[in-house]
C-alpha cells in the first residue's frame, strides 16, 4: 500500500527531502501561491502549525503556479515572501505542478486518494490533505476552508497530551 512515506520532494532550499522522514506525524500538505486572494492563510496555517507541531503536527508547503499565474516568483523570491510576510517555520517546498501531466508524483498520490466533489484534479490554490500518522490520507479541504477550521480533525489524530 502507498503512503506519504513512499515519496520524495525537493524542498525550497534545494535539497532533496524523503518524506519518510515525517514518519509518524500528522501531515497537512497545502499547495500554496503569493498572489492569490487564499494568501492570507499562510497566517492561519503557522498559527495552527506552531500550535500543534509540539505534539507531531508538520504542515508542507508546495508552491504552484497553475492557478492563474498566482505564484510566479523562483524558489527564492517565494521563501523571502513567505518569511518577510508571514513568518512561515514550516518546510516549504520547490514550486510544482499539481495537475496535469507533469503534476508531481505526491500530488498525482493525494489525488487519487481522495478526489474532488466531481473531479480528483486540484481546483485551486490553498487546497489541504490531512495525512495520519501512519501516511494515510484523511481528509481533503478546498481552498475556502480555513486551516484553523481543520483543527479539530488535526487534533483528533494527534496523541493526547500529559
Amino acid at each position: 500500500m502507498t503512503t506519504l512515506y513512499d515519496f520524495s520532494a525537493t524542498a525550497i532550499d534545494g535539497s532533496q527531502i524523503d518524506l519518510s522522514s515525517y514518519e509518524g506525524k500528522v501531515v497537512l500538505v497545502v499547495n500554496t501561491a503569493s498572489k492569490c486572494g487564499f494568501t492570507p492563510q499562510y497566517e492561519g496555517l503557522e498559527t495552527v502549525y506552531d500550535k500543534y507541531k509540539d505534539r507531531g503536527l508538520v504542515v508542507l508547503g508546495f508552491p504552484c503556479d497553475q492557478f492563474a499565474h498566482q505564484e510566479p516568483g523562483d524558489d527564492g523570491e517565494i521563501a523571502e515572501f513567505c518569511s518577510l510576510n508571514y513568518g512561515v517555520s514550516f518546510p516549504m517546498f520547490s514550486k510544482i505542478d499539481v495537475n496535469g501531466s507533469n503534476a508531481h508524483p505526491l500530488y498525482q498520490w493525494l489525488r487519487s486518494e481522495k478526489g474532488g466533489l466531481l473531479v480528483d484534479r486540484i481546483k485551486w490554490n490553498f487546497t489541504k490533505f490531512l495525512v495520519d500518522t501512519n501516511g494515510q490520507v484523511i481528509g481533503r479541504y478546498g481552498s475556502t476552508t480555513k486551516p484553523e477550521s481543520i483543527a479539530k480533525d488535526i487534533e483528533a489524530l494527534l496523541p493526547e497530551t500529559n
